[in-house]
């Protein structure tokens, strides 16, 4: 009898539920994140991406059923009809930047200098409006010709001078390259949530479309950029520690209630991590800068009910013991270059873990490397359950086949007896 779509996605829900449970599924489940992997599959470019969503969303789609993964992780490119609009600093993506078929690059600027802590603590819309938007985007910067907000008052006079600010030509400009930006990314979410529908229609769980990142990441990745926060840890510690509290009150406010909102059957919660691993600061300089808020925002995301999809970029392997101050059954670790061998010593019986074929395995290795390598993470990370198999990480210009063999191997051969 042939099932139903609702009946292998409550099957692949369960499975990975009871992964993430910390309990023995029937098998290990599989997760792929698609990323630019589709267009490696289907033959389109890296390109179609940003900008032909219709064949983009129909090559996700065959390759989700065409692997039949039990998680499916789609990642979102804004259109680039939308960044060429808005003129963004920092990115280049597909053949604004970089060649049509190679992966979109963000540059670390420091958008936020040394001296500028105050003024972000002190007044951070105003500052993020006047001061870092026209930074890093280009059709922004005339906005660095408003009046600061808090010389408008308290009364009605405030919104005469704010109007007659916005009537300045380049300003006017701005708020008219905003609205078609807000028009066309308005009609580009309407499309991804009803792909999103119908991807779990066809009976395949997927992540949640939101994400939350920890508070140092926000300031090294987007403001003051990798050298300048970690020059702050030395130089400027008590300001880097506020402006972490401050970012770590907005993404409680308002980062992970909307991917509440957005949560519709998919609880998934994706995080990456960044600059917490062992190479980029000291487990003195983790537990001080680091790790405090980012438990926070994990415990919070747990909080809304939702499950934190953490992704380990880099090697945690020294800082493994702390994730036991997790909340136990309730969060996947995704790890990559950290001894998953390790973490399963570790973390066995409190956290879920996810990976970690190598991805330089899927792109140049032969299908027994593949088959011997989830073999040996079933027998050992699999153990007792717990387990969730995917790639370490981009799986961009993986070869189909070897990555159709680390599918159907694992479920062939990760059935728990």
């Amino acid at each position: 009898m042939n099932k139903t779509p609702e009946q292998p996605y409550k099957e692949r829900e369960k499975r990975v539920n009871d992964a993430i449970q910390l309990k023995t599924p029937d098998r290990v489940p599989v997760m792929i994140e698609l990323s630019y992997f589709p267009a490696t599959y289907t033959g389109l470019t890296f390109e179609a991406a940003w900008y032909d969503y219709d064949r983009w969303l129909d090559a996700c789609k065959k390759a989700t059923l065409d692997y039949q993964p039990d998680l499916v992780h789609i990642t979102p490119f804004f259109p680039g009809k939308v960044l060429e609009l808005l003129d963004p600093k920092p990115l280049r993506w597909p053949g604004h930047g970089v060649s049509p078929n190679h992966s979109h690059q963000y540059l670390e600027l420091e958008n936020m200098k040394a001296d500028e802590y105050d003024a972000f603590l002190d007044d951070l819309s105003d500052y993020i409006l006047r001061v870092h938007l026209p930074r890093v985007c280009g059709a922004m910067e005339p906005f660095k010709m408003l009046p600061p907000l808090s010389s408008l008052g308290y009364s009605y006079r405030g919104a005469l001078a704010l109007a007659e600010a916005l009537v300045k030509p380049e300003v006017a400009a701005v708020i008219e390259t905003l609205q078609k930006v807000g028009r066309e990314l308005g009609n580009w979410r309407s499309k991804m949530d009803s792909f999103g529908d119908e991807i779990e229609k066809l009976g395949f769980p997927r992540y949640n479309p939101g994400t939350a990142q920890p508070p140092f990441d926000t300031i090294s990745d987007f403001l003051r950029g990798m050298q300048g926060a970690m020059l702050d840890m030395y130089r400027q510690p008590d300001k880097l520690l506020e402006a972490c509290d401050r970012i770590l009150q907005g993404t409680l406010e308002r980062a992970i209630p909307a991917a509440k909102e957005k949560r519709r059957s998919s609880r998934l919660l994706f995080m990456g991590l960044h600059r917490g691993s062992d190479g980029f600061m000291s487990l003195k300089q983790f537990e001080t800068f680091y790790w405090p808020t980012l438990k926070k925002v994990i415990f919070a995301v747990v909080g809304a009910g939702l499950i934190p999809c953490v992704f380990f970029e880099g090697n945690w392997t020294a800082r493994l013991e702390y994730l036991l101050e997790l909340p136990k059954g309730k969060t996947i670790g995704r790890f990559d270059l950290t001894d998953i061998f390790k973490a399963k010593e570790v973390l066995k019986g409190h956290l879920c873990i996810m990976g970690n074929v190598p991805s330089s395995l899927l792109q140049t290795g032969a299908l027994k490397d593949v088959r011997d390598y989830c073999k040996n993470l079933i027998d050992v990370v699999g153990k007792g359950g717990g387990f969730i198999m995917s790639a370490g990480s981009s799986i961009d210009e993986a070869k189909p086949d070897n990555l159709k063999e680390m599918v159907d191997f694992t479920k062939e051969y990760g059935v728990y007896r």
